[in-house]
Parts: C-alpha cells; sequence; structure tokens
C-alpha cells in the first residue's frame, strides 16, 4: 500500500514536471521568435507561476541542479570578457569603474528605498534594482537572504523597460547611422566548448563552494570563465546554447514555484513603486554617460549606451547599427555587470551579518534589562 503512495506520488510529480517543461519551451520559442531579451528564464517564470497559482506546480528544485544552474550562468558571462574587449579600454578604464561604481551605488540606494515598502525588505529591494547580472541575481538571491519571487519579477521589469526605451532614447542622441562589429575570437568545436563548460562549472564550483565565496555557485564558474578566455587559453570558446538555454528555465522555474495568491497581491502593490524607482534609475544612469563621455572624449551617444542600466544584448543591437566604439561599449558593460554580481553579494552578506549581530545586541540588551 506505501508502495503503491509513492508512485502515484512520483506519477504525479513527474506529470507536472512534463507539463511545465514542455509549457516553458512552447512560449520560449514564441517569445524568442518576437525577440524578448533572455527569453528562456521570462518563459519559465511566467509557466511556473500560472502552475503555482493553479496548485499543479512540481516540488522545489533540487540543490545541486540549482547549482548547476548557477555554474552555466556564470561560465556563460565569464566568455564575454575577451582580451581585445578590456583593452579596448585603454587609458579610460579608471572612469568606467568610476561610472560602474556610481551606478551601483545609484541602484543599491534606490533598492534601500524600494526596501521600505511593507511588501519587501531591504535586501530583496537591493538585489531586485541591482542594475546589471539580473538573471544572476534571481539565481542567488534566495542564498543571500532575499525573496527571490520579488527579485525576479522587478529585475525583469527593469530589463524590459530598458530594453523597450533604449532604442527611443537613442534616437535623440546626435548620432551617423552605419554599422558597428566586434571580433569574438576564433571559433572552437563543439567538443573544446564542451569540455570548457564542464571544466569552468566543475572546478568553478567547487573552488567557489570550497572557499565560501559569497554567491558561489556563481561567481566561481564565472572567474574560471573569464580567467580562461582572457589568458587566451580558451579565447574564443563559449558554453553550448543548449545548457545556456536549460540554465534560464531552471533558474526560472526557481523564482516561480514559490509564487502564492498572497505574494503575488503584494507584488501588485509593490510594482507601481518599483517602476518609478527603475525610472529614477535609468535617468540616474543617463546622466552618468554624459558624465563618462565627458571624462573619456567619446560621443554622448557612447556613454548613454556605455551606462545603460541593464538590456545588454539591446545596446548591442542598437550599437552594431550606429557608428559608435562599440568595443568601448561593450568593455563598459562588462565592468558594470561584473561589479554588480560580485559587490552585491559580499554587500548582502555583510549586511546579514551586520543584521545579525544587531539583534543578537538587543536580546542581550533585553535579557540584561530583565
Amino acid at each position: 500500500m506505501f508502495r503503491k503512495q509513492i508512485l502515484v506520488v512520483m506519477r504525479s510529480e513527474l506529470t507536472r514536471w512534463t507539463g511545465l517543461i514542455v509549457a516553458s519551451c512552447a512560449l520560449s520559442a514564441a517569445l524568442m521568435a518576437a525577440g524578448v531579451p533572455s527569453a528562456p528564464l521570462f518563459a519559465a517564470l511566467a509557466c511556473a507561476v500560472v502552475a503555482a497559482l493553479a496548485g499543479r506546480a512540481p516540488g522545489p528544485i533540487p540543490r545541486p541542479v540549482q547549482l548547476a544552474a548557477q555554474g552555466v550562468l556564470g561560465a556563460y558571462i565569464g566568455t564575454l570578457m575577451q582580451a581585445h574587449t578590456v583593452a579596448a579600454l585603454g587609458s579610460r578604464w579608471p572612469a568606467a569603474l568610476l561610472v560602474g561604481f556610481a551606478t551601483l551605488l545609484l541602484s543599491v540606494g534606490a533598492g534601500a528605498l524600494l526596501g521600505r515598502h511593507r511588501d519587501t525588505d531591504s535586501i530583496t529591494g537591493s538585489l531586485a534594482l541591482v542594475a546589471g547580472g539580473a538573471s544572476g541575481l534571481v539565481a542567488i538571491a534566495r542564498e543571500l537572504g532575499g525573496d527571490e519571487r520579488v527579485v525576479a519579477v522587478v529585475q525583469y521589469l527593469r530589463v524590459g523597460l530598458v530594453t523597450v526605451s533604449l532604442p527611443l532614447v537613442a534616437a535623440l542622441y546626435p548620432h551617423t547611422p552605419g554599422s558597428s562589429s566586434t571580433d569574438s575570437g576564433p571559433a572552437r568545436p563543439w567538443w573544446f566548448d564542451l569540455g570548457f563548460t564542464a571544466l569552468c562549472v566543475g572546478g568553478g564550483l567547487a573552488v567557489g563552494l570550497a572557499t565560501r565565496l559569497p554567491a558561489g555557485g556563481l561567481l566561481g564558474p564565472l572567474v574560471a570563465s573569464a580567467a580562461l578566455s582572457l589568458s587566451g587559453v580558451a579565447a574564443g570558446a563559449t558554453v553550448p546554447v543548449a545548457m545556456v538555454l536549460a540554465g534560464y528555465l531552471v533558474i526560472g522555474w526557481q523564482a516561480g514555484v514559490g509564487f502564492t495568491r498572497e505574494s503575488l497581491t503584494a507584488m501588485a502593490r509593490l510594482l507601481p513603486w518599483a517602476t518609478l524607482l527603475i525610472v529614477g534609475v535609468g535617468i540616474g544612469c543617463a546622466g552618468l554617460g554624459f558624465a563618462l563621455s565627458a571624462m573619456t572624449g567619446v560621443s554622448a551617444l557612447d556613454g548613454y549606451l556605455a551606462t545603460t542600466p541593464g538590456g545588454i544584448y539591446a545596446v548591442l543591437a542598437v550599437a552594431a547599427s550606429s557608428n559608435v566604439d562599440i568595443t568601448f561599449v561593450v568593455a563598459a558593460q562588462l565592468i558594470r555587470v561584473l561589479l554588480m554580481l560580485f559587490l552585491a553579494p559580499a554587500a548582502a552578506r555583510a549586511f546579514q551579518k551586520w543584521r545579525a549581530m544587531r539583534e543578537r545586541d538587543r536580546a542581550n540588551t533585553a535579557n540584561i534589562a530583565a
């Protein structure tokens, strides 16, 4: 009898997973055809939310699967770091780094304001409005003490707003239509890419978790991938597309299966305030773009594209259709993303420790007073 019950539960779980996978893949294909950025993650999130609200969501994503998805995503981001791209900054890297830090402070400040809302907290608010690495931050939000559901929705609201507004705002800048291109390095055979991915994910996860690096499941593989790419050992290597898409799906499901009707209601109350703050961050980053232009001598459009808070693929699409310094834009954007992914987890972990110490001190004070 007990064995029969286990089989029924397993069959039900398998049916739910099959339905979620099929629905997510179908919606992902439709969104990719429509040009939606990070379509698999958005599709998986949407399908998982619908399944959760209908009471048909499968169980939580197993921890090893979560780590594997984080590792694949980290390795993929690391491949964007190519030596010729970083070299394009030249003597302008201090200005790009300064603007990157300013963007981080601006987005964290906006996140702190979002954290004042009654339906969220300070850590979740900060992670939700960090201007860069949306999919990476969603993947690691839970282990940093944030609500991954809020982080996922607000981060992709940010990406969506930036992606939609980017071509419209860029058209207001004086520029000459044309084309720009950048070399991605020598092409590698599929077996080289597969081995490269296995090495970065396996080795990076082991080192990242062993050293207790904040968000080590993501940042360990990212560091390994970037090091191999920048050194020239694996220049031009990339993560197989199928693995990247699977990683996006897992991260979307991870955030979506935990939704409830109560959390959706809270999200609806939060979104107007979040939208206002996202617009504010976008305006602030446009101002930083003018500052970067003044400091480095690049055009105003280059500065704007280099500091746009998200939508890196939309940035590349606009840059590719304009006579801009695309390698400079890509390098500055990568600095922004890496700063966000490395410093935001460290800051969240430090805040967690500070809050724990504060609560412990309050408890000790209360005990003494009693």
